[in-house]
């Protein structure tokens, strides 16, 4: 790591502010996943035990510099302090008054949240007095949000400029060093799978792990219809980007020549037409790609499809996995997904280090049951991809170098 981490400071007694991801989702009040908290207490704790003062920030949603209640962190504090059994105080702004005198009446290795960093516009403006006003409440800078490194805010990069130092914290560490073997020195056989919806978000990810000698590319989700069609198939309805037709045969055409196996969907669930399910009975069947006609939409990989991708990874030694492989959220075209999650928790159980980011797949791999057989599960999605894709993550370069 060329970068501070947390455990080169001395914390003790130190204000120590720790920029985290708690953007997560709140429902009638409460966190209704806590997969992001639970990701930031190693650092909580490791910070805590060394007695400093810790001040967590964070941003949540897209409140656009306005009040908005329904994105207040407070339901999160009351959430962080049932997971640490521990008392987390609530500031109810995270500059000015309100914020300055809950820092002051903190004691050695007691914590305090600040409310919703995009309460204010200067945040993702990189304003420099608001970055000011941040730093004004701690001695050191404590990068623990992964997910929001690739973004040049007050609270990642700011910020940096006014403190004694600029650390990482423990799970970002992490992300650093799982995904950087991934960049740097993948054990071969070394297969990625992407999902999603739009070739076009992943375009440079897969230009990367060419350029890395990536052994295999599996490509499902909506993407796939993309690939499917600019090598002639009839996807019905499915969703294209027309406009990324040629792009993806010149995909192809970089896999052939650079010796790596691009696999696609062989066969898919389908329905007739595709209005969003509320409850009602929807009615699929799993045909193969070459029996699509012009109203079918393709919503999810099928079992061969599955079978195909699953035995890509027997041998693997390196995996990684972004994107769903079809409308997840809505069952039962999430058994492609799912299915992957088994897949790639049996890689890791056979020794592959298997690395899953994005939403949807960490989501998978939770409803699945089989997240603490994975080797690494990454927090962030956009900066999980420009990391893999070779671009300069803001919130990291700003950190001290060792």
């Amino acid at each position: 790591m060329p970068k501070l981490s947390i455990k080169d400071l001395d914390l003790e007694s130190q204000r120590v502010f720790v920029r985290v991801d708690f953007n997560v989702p709140i429902k009638d009040g409460a966190v209704d996943d806590d997969t992001r908290i639970r990701a930031a207490i190693p650092t909580i704790n490791f910070a805590t035990e060394h007695r400093a003062r810790v001040i967590l920030a964070s941003h949540l949603g897209r409140p656009k510099g306005q009040r908005v209640d329904k994105y207040s962190l407070r339901p999160v504090a009351e959430h962080l302090a049932k997971l640490l059994d521990r008392p987390v105080s609530f500031a109810t702004d995270c500059v000015g008054n309100p914020a300055a005198e809950k820092v002051d009446g903190l004691e050695d290795g007691q914590i305090l949240l600040l409310e919703n960093l995009r309460f204010h516009l200067e945040e993702e403006k990189n304003d420099e007095v608001f970055a000011r006003q941040l730093a004004s409440l701690c001695e050191l800078f404590v990068n623990d949000a992964f997910g929001a490194a690739h973004r040049a805010h007050a609270s990642t990069v700011g910020i940096t400029k006014f403190v004694k130092q600029a650390a990482t914290g423990l799970l970002m560490e992490k992300e650093l060093e799982y995904l950087g073997q991934v960049v740097n020195n993948p054990e071969h056989p070394f297969v990625a799978i992407l999902g999603g919806a739009k070739v076009s978000d992943k375009i440079p990810v897969i230009n990367a792990l060419i350029d890395r000698r990536v052994d295999k590319l599996l490509i499902g989700g909506a993407m796939a219809y993309t690939f499917l069609k600019a090598e002639g198939f009839t996807v019905g309805k499915s969703l294209v980007e027309n406009e990324m037709l040629g792009t993806a045969l010149q995909i192809k055409q970089r896999c052939e020549a650079a010796g790596v196996a691009l696999l696609l969907p062989t066969d898919h669930q389908i329905v007739d037409s595709y209005e969003p399910i509320k409850g009602g009975q929807v009615f699929t069947k799993t045909i193969p790609i070459e029996f699509t006609n012009a109203g079918h939409v393709g919503m999810d990989i099928g079992v061969e499809s599955l079978s195909l991708f699953s035995n890509a990874l027997t041998d693997a030694q390196t995996i990684i996995w972004n994107g769903p492989m079809g409308v997840f959220e809505e069952p039962p075209f999430n058994q492609g997904t799912i299915g992957i999650a088994h897949a790639v928790a049996d890689a890791a159980d056979r020794g592959a280090i298997v690395i899953v980011g994005g939403g949807d797949s960490v989501a998978a791999i939770t409803q699945a049951g089989v997240a603490d057989r994975i080797t690494h599960i990454s927090t962030g999605g956009g900066a999980t991809l420009e990391f893999l894709a070779g671009k300069e993550l803001p919130g990291v370069s700003a950190l001290t170098d060792k």
